[in-house]
């Protein structure tokens, strides 16, 4: 797993368990105290570390919170279930499943209404989470190519900004229903969404067979 943390300034060196007690009592406090009263104090005493060290490390608690929350994200595996179909139905069921614990839930919406006026904050969020995970895509593309699912791509920079897009689309897709509908990405919800993107709007889903 890909280290959550930005790269440490000169002095002291970093202390990896440090930095993993920091996330984890992030987390905690996020499930008990919710974005708003979290506090770097708190996490600091959750986490047995002075107040300094958590600064050495993130300038603020909207920094902190983006790496927790990344930290997350970075659990995502793509399964390897046989099919394209079947590979994207997987990894979109453990997405909404991380969406929906509260720590991913407030911490994200909170760090993302928080960069609508920080630049800078913005940027963290995109390298911290958004560039990271789109090596599933990558990865996806790659193994669908080498079923023959897909037709290989000799274009690189084509290649780049169609994994984009389809990044865009499945994490917007997921976002927008578990973060803003407030409804379950669930196993119907998901077998629909993934026909959709592979098939296009021209064909309708089909109905998901009855239990």
């Amino acid at each position: 797993m890909q280290s959550s943390t930005p790269a440490g300034r000169a002095g002291r060196p970093r202390s990896a368990a440090a930095d993993t007690a920091i996330l984890a009592a992030t987390r905690a406090a996020l499930v008990e105290l919710g974005w708003s009263k979290l506090t770097l104090q708190d996490v600091a005493t959750r986490a047995g570390v002075a107040k300094t060290t958590l600064y050495r490390r993130w300038s603020g608690k909207n920094e902190l919170v983006v790496d927790a929350v990344a930290e997350l994200f970075d659990e995502l595996r793509l399964p390897d279930l046989g099919s394209l179909a079947a590979d994207i139905e997987g990894v979109v069921l453990q997405f909404a499943a991380i969406l929906a614990r509260p720590e991913a839930k407030s911490g994200l919406m909170a760090v993302v209404a928080e960069s609508t006026r920080d630049e800078a904050l913005r940027e963290r969020i995109r390298t911290s989470i958004v560039e990271r995970q789109k090596r599933l895509v990558l990865e996806g593309r790659a193994r669908a190519q080498a079923r023959g699912e897909l037709p290989p791509e000799p274009d690189p920079a084509e290649a780049a900004r169609t994994a984009d897009l389809i990044f865009d689309v499945v994490a917007g897709a997921v976002v927008h229903r578990t973060l803003v509908s407030a409804e379950a990405a669930d196993g119907a919800w998901v077998r629909s969404f993934t026909q959709v993107l592979l098939r296009g709007l021209s064909t309708p889903p089909t109905e998901p067979p009855t239990p």
